[in-house]
């Protein structure tokens, strides 16, 4: 059955995405004002199929934690391709940090630019921590809430990564405090994997941590995770 599900969702998700991919056409050209808009229903619509066609429920906790306006800083957990649609749901006026080469995907790609996410070339050494900075300032001035993946890629269920200073200079530049999120998406929409499984998909939002000192604040990260995963292990 599960097999089946997900042969039955990747085709109509990846249906959905051409013919919006081609819809954006019109939204490029003539109303660039509504990329993000746009981004939100394309996000919306396939996590509708991932719910209602792989049988997800998905379990929210913690969105007191969330601004309902102004700039913020999320720092959140990275294990599948769910963790980059939930937040257009969850936010007024999410900002992605994300790779670079993603600006250059045909359709997709310009589109990202034109909803003011923020692309970072991590290949670019100093200079990309500077970009990074460069584009948080912009994000910040434009009242956008900030996702950032500090393990710098996706991660399996469980596993446990390095992260990336990144957060913490954001935050220090800015004086933001950092919102960790702890998920179990992996369990459901794994890394690369075309079977995706029924079950409860938890999103732990936590309250803020920081500002700090880089190492103070990346363990601060780390363990308000870990006390966020207890929320679907006990």
């Amino acid at each position: 059955m599960a097999v089946l599900r997900s042969v039955m969702f990747n085709v109509v998700a990846f249906v959905l995405t051409g013919v919006m991919g081609v819809g954006a056409l019109p939204i490029r050209w003539f109303m660039p004002g509504r990329a993000l808009a746009y981004a939100r229903l394309w996000s919306r619509l396939v996590l509708w199929l991932f719910r209602s066609i792989c049988g997800v429920r998905v379990c929210v906790s913690g969105l007191e934690y969330l601004p309902k306006s102004g700039p913020a800083l999320i720092a959140s957990q990275h294990q599948s391709a769910f963790d980059t649609l939930v937040w257009m749901l969850l936010l007024p006026r999410p900002c992605y940090v994300m790779k670079g080469e993603l600006t250059r995907i045909p359709l997709l790609g310009p589109m990202l630019v034109l909803t003011g996410m923020m692309p970072v070339e991590r290949a670019a050494g100093a200079r990309a921590m500077r970009l990074l900075l460069a584009g948080t300032d912009k994000a910040v001035a434009d009242n956008r809430q900030i996702v950032i993946f500090p393990e710098g890629t996706r991660t399996l269920p469980g596993e446990q990564v390095a992260l990336k200073p990144g957060i913490a200079a954001m935050s220090s530049h800015t004086g933001l405090p950092v919102i960790p999120v702890a998920t179990n998406s992996g369990l459901f929409w794994g890394r690369n994997a075309f079977v995706k499984r029924s079950g409860v998909l938890h999103v732990c939002i936590g309250p803020a941590v920081g500002p700090a000192k880089r190492l103070v604040l990346l363990e601060e990260i780390e363990k308000s995770w870990r006390a966020l995963e207890q929320d679907w292990v006990q």
